[in-house]
C-alpha cells in the first residue's frame, strides 16, 4: 500500500457512513482506500442506536451474524416520559420484521466491525491517518493530504472523493465552506453506566422540563450498561444560556423520576460532548469528484438524533453512484447530481417529518395531551405506535386531524 497507488476512489472517515460506501465498492471490484484519523477500535460519541434502516444495510453486507456475536443491547420498543412524569410505553409490533427488533453497539464494537467488514471486501484501510487539506488539479478536487502515525506528510490520488469524516468534515469545508447552523444543530452529552435500575428493553426517551425542548435519553446495552446522555438544539442552548453537563447530573441525581434509578448507578466514562448536524435543511453534498456522506452531509434525524441509519443508506447510495460515474468516464458534478436526487427522495419526507416532530417539544403542553391520552387509551397507543412503525402513519403527525383523532379516542 502505498500514496503512490491511484484509486478509482477515496473514503475519508472509517465510521459507519465511510466503512459502508468502502464495503459497497470493494464489492463492485473498484479500488478504494479507506482513511481513519484514529486507531481501531476507537470510541465515537453516539448514542449508539442501531435503526431498521441499518439493520436492512447490515444484512445485504452480510454482517448480521456478526452482531448477534458481538457485546450488544436489544430493544423492543419505545418509552417517553413527558415533563409531568407520565411516561409511556409503545412495543415494536413482533409482526413487522423490520421494527421487531432494534440493536444498540457502543461505537467501540460497532465501527471495528464495519471497518474489518470493508477490509474483507477488498478495500485498503489505513488508520492513524489524520486527513488535512485536499490536493487540487485543474480546479478539482484529485486528492487527500493526510498526517501519518508516524508524523510524516502524505498525499493520495482519486479519481473520486467520499467525505465520511463527520460533523467537522475536511472534505465538506473544502466545498461548502465552514457552515454551522445553531437551528439545525444539536449539541449532546453522552455518558456510560453501570447499574441503572428500571430498564425494560426498551430505548427511553424523557422530556424533562430544564432541557426543554430537548430531552433526556436511557439506551440499553449489554450486560446491563446503558448509554445515558442529554441533546438539545444548539439555538436553545445558547438562548437559554444552558450547560449540558450540569443539566444531565442534575436529573440524574436529583430529578425525582430518575434520582432512585441512579442511587445504586456507576459511571463508567466520563461525559463527552459532541454536535450533530441535523437533517433539517438540505446541505450541499456534491460537487465535482466529491460526494458527502452521514454526519458529513448532515443526515442527523432532528426528532431522534439518531444518525447511524441515514449514515449507512447514504454510503451504500454513493458506492453506487461512484460506480456509475466510473464506469460512465464522468465524475464532474453534473453527473453526480443523481446521488442529492436519489438520496433526498428516499430521506427528506422522513426527515422534514421529524423536524416536525421536534417542534412538536416546543409546545410542552401539546407533548403533554399526547402522552396522557396514549397511557390512558389504546386507540391513542395504536395511533402513536402507528408513526413509530409506520412511514405513512408518521406523517400523520402534521395534521391536525391526527391531534382530533386523539382528542376524541
Amino acid at each position: 500500500m502505498s500514496e503512490n497507488i491511484f484509486y478509482d476512489c477515496i473514503v475519508v472517515g472509517g465510521g459507519p457512513g465511510g466503512a459502508t460506501a468502502a464495503s459497497f465498492l470493494a464489492k463492485k471490484g473498484k479500488k478504494v482506500l479507506l482513511l481513519e484519523k484514529e486507531r481501531m477500535p476507537r470510541d465515537k460519541t453516539c448514542g449508539d442506536g442501531i435503526s431498521g434502516k441499518s439493520v436492512a444495510i447490515l444484512h445485504e453486507l452480510g454482517v448480521l451474524d456478526g452482531i448477534e456475536r458481538a457485546d450488544h443491547g436489544e430493544t423492543r420498543g419505545l418509552t417517553f416520559s413527558g415533563t409531568n412524569g407520565k411516561a409511556l410505553t409503545i412495543k415494536f409490533k413482533e409482526d413487522d420484521r423490520r421494527l421487531s427488533k432494534c440493536y444498540v453497539l457502543r461505537r467501540l464494537v460497532y465501527d471495528r466491525l464495519l471497518w474489518q467488514t470493508a477490509k474483507d471486501a477488498g478495500a485498503d484501510a489505513i488508520e492513524s491517518a489524520m486527513v488535512t487539506g485536499v490536493v487540487r488539479e485543474n480546479g478539482r478536487i484529485a486528492g487527500v493530504k493526510a498526517k501519518m502515525a508516524d508524523g510524516a506528510d502524505a498525499e493520495f490520488r482519486g479519481r473520486m472523493i467520499i467525505g465520511a469524516d463527520g460533523a467537522a468534515s475536511v472534505i465538506a469545508r473544502e466545498i461548502r465552506g465552514m457552515e454551522v447552523d445553531p437551528k439545525h444543530t444539536c449539541l449532546a452529552c453522552r455518558a456510560y453506566y453501570s447499574g441503572v435500575s428500571g430498564m425494560n428493553g426498551t430505548i427511553e426517551i424523557h422530556f424533562v422540563k430544564s432541557i426543554m425542548p430537548g430531552y433526556f435519553w436511557i439506551f440499553p446495552l449489554e450486560n446491563g450498561l446503558a448509554n445515558v446522555g442529554v441533546g438539545m438544539l444548539m439555538s436553545d442552548v445558547k438562548k437559554h444560556d444552558v450547560n449540558l453537563q450540569y443539566e444531565m447530573e442534575n436529573i440524574i441525581s436529583k430529578n425525582p423520576l430518575f434520582s432512585q434509578r441512579f442511587e445504586g448507578a456507576a459511571r463508567l466514562s466520563p461525559i463527552s460532548a459532541w454536535s450533530l448536524p441535523l437533517g433539517s435543511k438540505k446541505r450541499k453534498i456534491h460537487d465535482n469528484n466529491v460526494l458527502l456522506v452521514g454526519d458529513a452531509a448532515g443526515l442527523v434525524d432532528p426528532f431522534s438524533g439518531e444518525g447511524i441509519g441515514n449514515a449507512m443508506l447514504s454510503g451504500k447510495m454513493a458506492a453506487d453512484c461512484v460506480a456509475a460515474a466510473l464506469e460512465a468516464n464522468d465524475t464532474g458534478a453534473d453527473f453526480l447530481e443523481r446521488y442529492p436526487d436519489m438520496l433526498w427522495r428516499a430521506v427528506w419526507n422522513e426527515l422534514s417529518t421529524s423536524h416536525t416532530m421536534q417542534k412538536l417539544g416546543k409546545h410542552e403542553w401539546l407533548l403533554n395531551f399526547i402522552i396522557n391520552k396514549a397511557a390512558t387509551s389504546e386507540r391513542a397507543r395504536e395511533a402513536i405506535a402507528g408513526t413509530i412503525t409506520s412511514k405513512r402513519a408518521k406523517t400523520e403527525y402534521r395534521s391536525l386531524l391526527f391531534y382530533l383523532k386523539l382528542l376524541l379516542s
